[in-house]
């Protein structure tokens, strides 16, 4: 028996205790074991971690059949890895079996206290490499503090940045103690407004405004922060992409866990982020080709899908040059698909049964969506 194909997309969420990652996360994997969805999607996702997704579950249901809210993780570092893998034979003939998503959750608690002897220093260090192969962080904002800090958001948003940019310089030594500025590292860093039930009146342009207008010089701070560890900072977007996300409805005695807003984004950004992104970083002429040929490695496959090549990459002699030129175009053609032309895209795929890339193109349309309802903004060029 052949070995699954599988392609892979990681993404770095930080956000500081109690900015609600536990119940994100819950409500990302329950929503996703509904009876509804199974019944309408192209794929089944289970959690990698069985005990992880049993955990997961059960914090769903609490939240669903009982009110309840999932305990809070402190100081824990956690690896949750989904895998969605599509139904029917055909998948048998597909060129890819599952999509997997990674998901690195990073202690809020190591951002807002220092280490308290060496051990745990170093501790933070390995724990952040394990991040360096995400192509995505979410940055949470904490809407519950938003409204508690109402007419002086400043307060809790210079602090916000402030302690994710200390965090992350305090990691630097360590981090390029070996090899210098780093080649994969998360370039696209989206800001996320958590619990947006809580300021219904605003929009995805309405929180951007707010982070520029209270914080804006903290935010290019952060910026200029993470542009120290990598590798041509001139790939590197940081205060370009927003979203909304609302795990469910808490009213003060029920949850609405079908109220959701932006959560069913997460894989679709995942995905679809790098995939235009690096395409067009790829481009760049100043780029040092190392971290050009990086960008390309890093969404080859989901490109192929989506254009139809069939051929894999790397192949050995002449065939390994045609392909290193063809490369930035299949992922030029990919990245640029959208509106009617990727609508035909999909429902050609339904027809061939070609799930995985009806499952990419699907995802770019919900970005298209989310952009439309002003839950998503993308600061393509």
């Amino acid at each position: 028996m052949k070995p699954p194909k599988v392609l892979e997309q990681s993404i770095a969420v930080f956000g500081e205790s109690g900015s609600g990652k536990t119940v994100l996360l819950s409500s990302f994997y329950g929503a996703m074991q509904e009876a509804e969805f199974d019944r309408t999607s192209l794929y089944n996702v289970t959690a990698d971690d069985v005990s992880q997704g049993i955990r997961l579950h059960k914090n769903y249901l609490g939240m669903r059949n009982a009110d309840k809210r999932p305990p809070t993780n402190k100081f824990r570092a956690s690896r949750y890895a989904f895998s969605a893998r599509f139904k029917g034979d055909s998948r048998k003939r597909a060129s890819v079996d599952a999509l997997r998503l990674v998901w690195h959750d990073y202690p809020g608690d190591w951002f807002e206290e220092t280490p308290v002897n060496a051990e745990e220093g170093r501790r933070r260090v390995e724990t952040f490499k394990q991040l360096l192969g995400a192509d995505v962080a979410l940055v949470l904002v904490d809407g519950q503090r938003l409204v508690e800090e109402s007419g002086q958001e400043e307060k809790y948003l210079k602090l916000l940045m402030t302690n994710l940019r200390n965090g992350l310089l305090s990691l630097k030594d360590g981090l390029l103690a070996d090899e210098g500025r780093l080649t994969n590292f998360p370039r696209i860093w989206v800001m996320a407004l958590s619990k947006a039930d809580l300021l219904p009146h605003m929009d995805v342009y309405d929180f951007r405004d707010l982070l520029i207008e209270k914080a804006g010089d903290d935010l290019d701070a952060l910026r200029r922060a993470v542009g120290e560890l990598v590798e041509a900072d001139e790939a590197l977007a940081l205060g370009a992409d927003f979203v909304l996300l609302s795990s469910a409805k808490f009213d003060a005695e029920r949850i609405r866990v079908l109220d959701r807003v932006g959560v069913d984004l997460i894989h679709p950004m995942a995905a679809v982020l790098p995939l235009e992104t690096h395409a067009r970083w790829a481009s760049l002429k100043a780029l040092p080709a190392k971290v050009g040929d990086a960008l390309l490695e890093n969404v080859d496959g989901l490109a192929g899908l989506l254009v139809g090549r069939r051929v894999p990459l790397p192949l050995p002699g002449p065939a390994g040059v045609l392909a290193g030129l063809l490369g930035p175009r299949i992922a030029k053609a990919a990245a640029d698909l959208a509106g009617g032309k990727l609508k035909q895209v999909h429902a050609t795929a339904l027809e061939k049964q070609e799930y995985a890339a009806a499952t990419l193109a699907a995802f770019k349309l919900a970005l298209e969506d989310a952009e439309r309802a002003k839950v998503l903004l993308r600061g393509l060029e």
